[in-house]
């Protein structure tokens, strides 16, 4: 009975594995799919804008509105590069395999494809960026919790506010810190307990731009950040604001350089 019971333990224990790996492929696919919305919604509007301001100057001949014009387009372009530069800095990294990642730089890079949206809302961003090693995760895993808390964060502001991201190393737990804290309205002390709970929302529905309400985000969150054998901790006082904390695992020497450990040869006797 004892074995039976053993291999039966084992079994589940393997389909718990799988289940687990299926969901994290999910999530990677929802990222993808989150991203691939945001980054449509962003290129369409820089496109109207080199567009529209395209025509203004080919309808009229005078110097100053074609000057205008041409720095208007000059503009959008730039933009353009940068929303590229973010996808393309994100597709550095697309697999299921962790891999140093600059955190910062992943910051950076999800702003940007938020910029027009904290822009719309009247939210400020500021950034606390102290030194700090690559973190060993799968940079597209993270980028989704990004966006899940930063889209939170502005949905708690609906009157604008400020963000401030700040991103710190913790040499002692060989840990990255990263940290995500608004001004917004802060969540209710007996809810708190509950906000990672997998179909649990504070929110009513989704708000006037189509975000929100799901109840899966924070749940996938705190799903992602454990997988990289990381943490992730909420902090928040009602008309003050909420801060969501992410501890995650820094890249060793081994992971930083893979080509300088050494190569044992074998050889034929």
């Amino acid at each position: 009975m004892q074995g039976g019971e053993a291999a039966n333990n084992s079994d589940l224990e393997q389909q718990l594995s799988l289940l687990k790996q299926e969901l994290r492929q999910a999530q990677s696919m929802a990222a993808l799919g989150q991203l691939a919305s945001t980054t449509t919604h962003e290129f369409n509007n820089v496109l109207m804008t080199i567009l529209n301001y395209a025509k203004l100057g080919l309808r009229h001949a005078d110097e100053p509105t074609r000057t205008k014009a041409l720095q208007k387009i000059l503009s959008a372009g730039e933009r353009a590069s940068k929303i590229t530069n973010s996808v393309l800095g994100l597709a550095r990294n697309r697999g299921n395999d962790p891999a140093p990642t600059d955190l910062a730089e992943l910051m950076e890079e999800t702003l940007v494809l938020l910029e027009r949206e904290l822009a719309k809302y009247r939210v400020t961003v500021e950034r606390d960026f102290a030194d700090a090693p690559p973190a060993m995760v799968v940079g597209n895993q993270i980028q989704q919790v990004l966006l899940n808390l930063l889209t939170n964060a502005r949905q708690a502001m609906p009157n604008g506010g400020q963000v401030v991201l700040s991103l710190s190393h913790e040499p002692a737990s060989n840990l990255v810190e990263l940290t995500v804290r608004d001004t917004g309205a802060g969540i209710p002390a007996d809810l708190l307990p509950r906000i990672f709970e997998r179909g649990f929302s504070t929110k009513t529905g989704p708000d006037q731009s189509g975000k929100g309400g799901a109840g899966l985000g924070l749940a996938a969150c705190r799903e992602i950040v454990e997988t990289h054998g990381g943490r992730i901790r909420v902090a928040s006082t009602e008309g003050r604001g909420t801060a969501f904390t992410l501890k995650l695992p820094i890249a060793s020497e081994a992971d930083l350089n893979p080509s300088s450990q050494p190569v044992v040869a074998l050889g034929v006797r």
